[in-house]
């Protein structure tokens, strides 16, 4: 996956080289089966992260682990934001201060809610908001193809000709 399309105003993200430490306090980023895992690092070759949901059967508390256990073989891409609302020790102070925590909720506490939590003050996951704005996207897409096949179809057998006069059959009262 192409991560480095996601450089915009706010936020470019970029792998990690192997062997390369991220900087303290540094948004943590692995794709893993279709979704993305998010941590904090917290030094030491460690990670402050929502361990819930591995492997979708089992959920975990907010921990302290190795970034190589967090990873495991995956790649790790630094997410780099152009403003944060804390310096990298308030961000591992805040990480730190939810360990234990076994709040996990798919989409309204997740790993990446947790993360821009320590970064930002702001609970917030785009992936989550992104998984539930698809049925509605979907919905119009639906809507719209239906639409232009009725426009072609419509289009493509003339105008409809005019309904026929239909006489009534009772008696006209004098």
């Amino acid at each position: 996956m192409n991560y480095e399309i996601y450089c915009g105003p706010g936020r470019c993200v970029h792998p990690l080289a192997p062997g390369e430490a991220p900087p303290l306090g540094a948004h943590l980023a692995m794709p893993w089966l279709g979704y993305t895992h998010h941590a904090i690092y917290v030094g030491d070759g460690n990670v402050v992260h929502y361990g819930a949901l591995k492997y979708n059967l089992i959920r975990k508390p907010v921990e302290e682990v190795s970034l190589a256990a967090v990873a495991e073989g995956r790649p790790v891409y630094v997410v780099m934001h152009s403003e944060v609302a804390f310096d990298a020790a308030e961000i591992i102070r805040r990480a730190r201060s939810r360990l234990g925590e076994k709040r996990y909720r798919l989409f309204s506490n997740n790993c990446e809610h947790f993360v821009e939590w320590c970064l930002h003050d702001e609970a917030r996951s785009f992936e989550a908001e992104t998984a539930l704005e698809f049925p509605r996207w979907f919905g119009e897409r639906i809507v719209v193809t239906l639409l232009r096949f009725a426009q072609r179809t419509f289009r493509a057998r003339g105008p409809a000709p005019a309904p026929a006069r239909v006489e009534s059959r009772l008696p006209r009262r004098p």
